[in-house]
């Protein structure tokens, strides 16, 4: 009986110890997939002086009112606002002003024009509500751009790597328990 006692003891010690290692192994590859993604947008994101801006102007384009540029087929939401003493174009995050520069905001569902209409009114009445609010600015003197939310903010980065730093502290806590155990084991079979 006890002879199947330590080898099932065994056999548990080394499940464990596989999953402590490979807990430990996602960890690291997690940290290296974020450090060659996130890290390097985060590190490219100039947008880091947080400040208020004051609405100026905020109205709606249709396609009949953009004729003559190429536009995408939905309601465009171009919003103005005065910040750090200058006039700026406010656009949702990084990657608005990448999809179309004339718009500030891109509905989410771009399928069903009535729905997208609806949506741009609604972001339209919260700036007019709201006419002052948190933005974030670029340091340089030049640019004519602000973003209403970072994608690439610290907050994001935070987030991203919690998984990770739980999951490698996971592993090396399982690693340890087994040690501990092993060790503990022998001190006990020794006396």
């Amino acid at each position: 009986m006890g002879k199947k006692l330590v080898m099932a003891q065994k056999r548990g010690e080394t499940r464990a110890l596989c999953l402590g290692v490979a807990m430990v192994v996602c960890a690291v590859i997690a940290y290296y997939i974020l450090g060659t993604t996130l890290l390097p947008l985060y590190q490219k994101s100039v947008w880091t002086q947080e400040s208020t801006c004051h609405l100026i102007e905020a109205k709606i384009w249709d396609q009949e009112e953009l004729e003559g540029r190429k536009v995408a087929q939905y309601p465009c939401l171009w919003v103005n606002v005065s910040t750090v003493g200058r006039w700026a174009v406010l656009y949702h995050t990084e990657d608005t002003w990448d999809q179309n520069q004339q718009c500030s905001y891109i509905p989410g569902s771009l399928d069903n024009y009535q729905l997208a209409r609806a949506s741009a009114e609604k972001v339209r009445g919260r700036f007019q509500e709201h006419r002052a609010f948190r933005c974030f600015a670029a340091l340089q003197e030049n640019e004519t751009r602000v973003l209403y939310r970072r994608l690439y903010g610290p907050q994001t980065l935070l987030f991203s790597l919690f998984w990770p730093t739980f999951l490698l502290t996971g592993g090396l806590l399982v690693i340890a328990m087994v040690k501990l155990n092993q060790s503990l084991s022998i001190l006990a079979a020794q006396k």
